[in-house]
């Protein structure tokens, strides 16, 4: 069975994020890989900016162990795109985001995707488990499906 697009109001958080000149294949629309970049992107952002992730300096990276996409409309540069963020899953040391690209003024997703990080330290790449705030931050923008 073929998945649908999700709708904006099933994020409850939205970061912007622009397209670039070299986003754009051959064939004029923004190649797959770039879509991978932007849900990189717009997670960590997102992270950093509640600073649950300290990328220079800290303890804890987390290390992607899955990941996948939908895709149901193309993006092209020069658009904006809007990157709606939530997560679905919050394990002991793993979280499961899930990403919508949105065009701007759309409601039906152009993209989906998630990713699953495993949290680790950063000089063992052992699991961490997450602590209370880190995982009180991630309910802000959790959703059961």
């Amino acid at each position: 069975m073929k998945q649908k697009p999700s709708s904006r109001n099933e994020y409850n958080y939205f970061s912007k994020l622009g397209t670039r000149w070299n986003d754009n294949d051959i064939y004029g629309h923004m190649n797959n890989i770039v879509y991978y970049e932007l849900f990189d992107t717009a997670v960590n952002k997102w992270l950093i900016k509640n600073q649950l992730l300290d990328i220079k300096k800290g303890n804890n990276i987390g290390l992607i162990v899955q990941s996948g996409c939908n895709y149901f409309s193309s993006l092209a540069y020069p658009e904006d795109v809007d990157a709606g963020i939530r997560v679905t899953e919050i394990g002991n040391s793993s979280i499961r985001y899930e990403v919508g690209l949105f065009q701007e003024n759309k409601q039906l997703a152009s993209a989906e995707g998630f990713f699953i990080h495993v949290y680790v330290d950063r000089s063992t790449n052992k699991p961490l488990p997450l602590d209370n705030a880190f995982k009180e931050a991630l309910r802000s923008i959790f959703i059961e499906l």
